[in-house]
């Protein structure tokens, strides 16, 4: 029971949360003489953090989308909801 917590709570933070990202991107900008502690750091971090996060996660939502409408053409969509 232990295990399947660590796992969730892994995959939680890491996959659903990507805080790798936000991790890589205050790296980034440290890199750049940029602290992710200041006002300006914070901002543009953040900036970028949810810019690239809302571009995978609509490209996810939209893959998934298209492949399964791959398996519903539009006849077959208006005959199952034509039953009710």
């Amino acid at each position: 029971m232990e295990f399947l917590s660590l796992v969730w709570s892994f995959f939680q933070d890491q996959v659903l949360g990507m805080h790798w990202l936000n991790s890589l991107i205050g790296a980034g900008l440290s890199l750049m003489g940029l602290s992710p502690d200041t006002t300006l750091g914070g901002v543009i971090q953040f900036f970028l953090y949810d810019t690239i996060k809302i571009f995978v996660l609509l490209s996810v939502l939209i893959f998934g989308i298209s492949y399964i409408q791959s398996y519903f053409p539009p006849e077959r969509t208006k005959r199952i909801l034509g039953n009710f």
